[in-house]
């Protein structure tokens, strides 16, 4: 079985982001950029699927800017056997990338599509739901545990008061979720096998497919600074104070 294994460029967990002068957007420029972390938990789930016997190719797919080849030679870094950039200088909203990636997977045909379950930079948690309408697969979204168990992929999920378990039919979509794995860390002599493996690069527009932007930002700002803490000098004065001045109890 092929998995294939959606990743995205965004702007590095650690890093504080800085909006635009104009409220435009999130400033990149100079910025240190990485693999979204939901979509680095997914490419080490499907490493380990592999590594277990269930799957016999991992294929990374990133679509985006040409520096997203970065984010591709981490992955396989990881353990991907090989990657495909999708080359687009515009920032696709989930749809336009679903769309896309269904044409990747007739092209492909994997059994199993792993993907995170949303990524940092906009926190939209639509690409994985919308990939598996398009497909008309079976979906597990928030996976906090994938078996493979007769044939079939059987997913343990984090709901509202508890967890959920599913059990799919393949081929089918998986979204990873912060429990699922603990992504190792790409070592020197994987980082160099990894120039080596195949990357392929298409251009978006040669797929035929609309990927027309449907929404549009009016503006983006930063969260209010908050205010300087207050110190208290007993349980007491605390109370007082929530009382009495903040009104909260």
């Amino acid at each position: 079985m092929k998995i294939l294994v959606p990743v995205k460029r965004v702007v590095d967990y650690n890093i504080k982001p800085r909006v635009k002068t104009d409220g435009s957007g999130v400033e990149t420029e100079g910025i240190k950029m990485s693999m979204n972390p939901f979509d680095e938990i997914a490419v080490e789930e499907a490493v380990r699927l592999k590594e277990k016997g269930v799957a016999t190719e991992v294929v990374a797919v990133s679509i985006g800017v040409q520096q997203a080849q970065d984010t591709l030679r981490t992955a396989m870094a990881m353990g991907a056997d090989r990657s495909i950039l999708v080359l687009s200088e515009e920032n696709l909203e989930p749809l336009g990338i679903a769309k896309l990636l269904k044409v990747l997977v007739a092209r492909e045909k994997p059994g199993m599509v792993i993907l995170g379950k949303q990524a940092i930079d906009d926190d939209m948690n639509a690409t994985g739901q919308m990939l598996a309408g398009l497909l008309g697969w079976g979906q597990g979204t928030f996976a906090g545990k994938v078996d493979m168990v007769a044939g079939q992929v059987h997913v343990s999920r984090e709901i509202d008061g508890g967890t959920q378990e599913i059990s799919l039919r393949l081929p089918a979509v998986i979204t990873a979720d912060l429990r699922l794995n603990e992504p190792r860390y790409a070592s020197l002599p994987n980082i160099m096998k990894a120039r080596k493996k195949p990357l392929e690069t298409l251009d978006v527009g040669s797929l035929g497919v609309d990927v027309a932007s449907r929404l549009s930002i009016v503006s983006v700002t930063a969260p209010p600074s908050r205010s300087a803490g207050v110190r208290v000098g007993s349980v007491s004065e605390l109370v007082e104070h929530l009382r009495y001045e903040q009104k909260v109890i």
